[in-house]
C-alpha cells in the first residue's frame, strides 16, 4: 500500500456541493439519504419556493389549486458508511485507486449530511472490522471520518461484507438510521443476500459500486501479462487479447447478479467508474431517489 493516498477532499466536496445547491432546494437536503419513511402530515398551497416534486396533482385537481404535500421532518438521521478497504479496493488503472475514489465520494457525502445537522458513522472493513466510529454530528466527527479514510495502513487484506453487515445488525439498533454500502462488490454472492435483506428491513439502505475500468474489460494488449488474485494470492499468466471476450462476459454476469441481489433486497444501487467524476452521477442518483426526476446536468469540469 502507498505511504500516502492520493486524495483531494476539499475539491471533491466543492464539486459535489456546487451541484447539490444547483439542483436541490435547501429544505430537502435531509431527504437525499432518506427517500422512504417520511410521515405525511397535511397539504398546503404550493408556492414558488416549494419543491415541485411535492405537488399532489390529484388533490390539486379536486381543490382547483396547486397543493403540495407536507411531511413531518424526521431529524437526527444516523448515517453509517460501510466501506470496503480490502486488497480489491487497492487497485487502479486511472488517476485514482478505487479506495481513493471511495474516500473522496464518502467524504463529500458525509460533509453534506453533517452540514444538514444529521449524524455520520463509519465501519471500515476488510476480512474483519478495521475501524468503527459511532454516528455523531459536528466538525470533529468529520475530521475523524476523513482521518480514518485517509490512513493507508487501514487498507489491504480480504473483503468480508458479511462481517460488516453482522456487526451493524447485531450491535446497532437506533431509529432513524441509514446505511451506505461502498465497495466494488466483486466478492459478492447469493450468500450475502440474507444479511442484506435484514439490513434493508432495519435501515434505509443504499449501495454504491465503485469499479475500475479494468474490472469490466481487459486492455487491448497482444502480449502476455501476469494477474494476481488478491483473495488467494494466486498468479496467472494470460494474454488479454485472447481472454478479453470471456473476461467481459464473466464481469457482466457478476454485475447482473449483484444488481439482482440489491433489487431483491429493495436496496437502491448506483455504479460508479473511477475514470468518471462521481459528482455528476451521484447527484443524478439522489435526484431520482427523491422522486425529483432526472437532473439535466452539463459536464462543467
Amino acid at each position: 500500500m502507498k505511504k500516502k493516498l492520493n486524495l483531494d477532499i476539499p475539491q471533491a466536496i466543492s464539486e459535489f456541493e456546487s451541484l447539490i445547491k444547483e439542483f436541490f432546494p435547501k429544505d430537502i437536503i435531509y431527504k437525499l439519504i432518506r427517500s422512504r419513511g417520511l410521515e405525511f402530515e397535511s397539504y398546503k398551497e404550493f408556492t414558488p419556493q416549494d419543491d415541485a416534486s411535492s405537488i399532489d396533482w390529484k388533490a390539486s385537481a379536486r381543490a382547483n389549486k396547486l397543493l403540495s404535500r407536507q411531511y413531518i421532518e424526521e431529524r437526527n438521521l444516523n448515517v453509517f458508511f460501510i466501506i470496503d478497504a480490502g486488497d480489491n479496493m487497492v487497485f487502479g488503472s486511472t488517476e485514482k485507486l478505487k479506495c481513493e475514489y471511495c474516500a473522496e465520494l464518502s467524504a463529500a457525502l458525509a460533509h453534506l449530511i453533517l452540514n444538514s445537522g444529521d449524524n455520520v458513522g463509519l465501519i471500515l472493513f476488510n476480512n474483519k472490522i478495521i475501524k468503527e466510529i459511532l454516528p455523531k454530528s459536528g466538525s470533529n466527527q468529520f475530521n475523524f471520518f476523513v482521518y480514518d479514510l485517509s490512513n493507508p495502513l487501514y487498507y489491504g487484506g480480504g473483503s468480508n461484507l458479511d462481517a460488516a453487515l453482522t456487526r451493524i445488525i447485531e450491535n446497532y439498533d437506533k431509529p432513524d438510521s441509514s446505511i451506505i454500502l461502498i465497495s466494488d462488490f466483486l466478492s459478492m454472492n447469493k450468500k450475502n443476500q440474507e444479511k442484506l435483506e435484514i439490513c434493508s428491513s432495519k435501515f434505509e439502505t443504499m449501495a454504491i459500486m465503485v469499479k475500475d475500468p479494468l474490472d469490466d474489460n481487459l486492455p487491448n494488449l497482444n502480449k502476455e501479462i501476469i494477474i494476481n488474485d488478491p483473495k488467494t494470492g494466486q498468479r496467472l499468466l494470460i494474454n488479454p487479447k485472447i481472454a478479453k471476450k470471456e473476461y467481459k462476459i464473466n464481469a457482466q454476469k457478476h454485475e447482473k447478479l449483484v444488481r439482482e441481489i440489491f433489487e431483491n433486497c429493495n436496496i437502491d444501487f448506483l455504479k460508479l467508474l473511477t475514470n468518471e467524476k462521481f459528482s455528476l452521477n451521484l447527484v443524478e442518483f439522489l435526484k431520482k431517489r427523491t422522486g425529483m426526476g432526472a437532473a439535466k446536468i452539463k459536464n462543467v469540469y
